[in-house]
């Protein structure tokens, strides 16, 4: 589920803001690990 929430931010459809609490951290290493550290912010 995280791998689909940074889908969808680096598509621009979402915001780390909208991502579900539980899965922030993960969701912000994904966007990191892929070279969008940006939009982990």
């Amino acid at each position: 589920m995280a791998q689909v929430y940074a889908a969808l931010i680096i598509k621009g459809r979402k915001t780390i803001d909208q991502v579900p609490e539980k899965l922030k951290d993960e969701v912000k290493q994904i966007l990191i690990d892929e070279g969008h550290p940006e939009l982990a912010e």
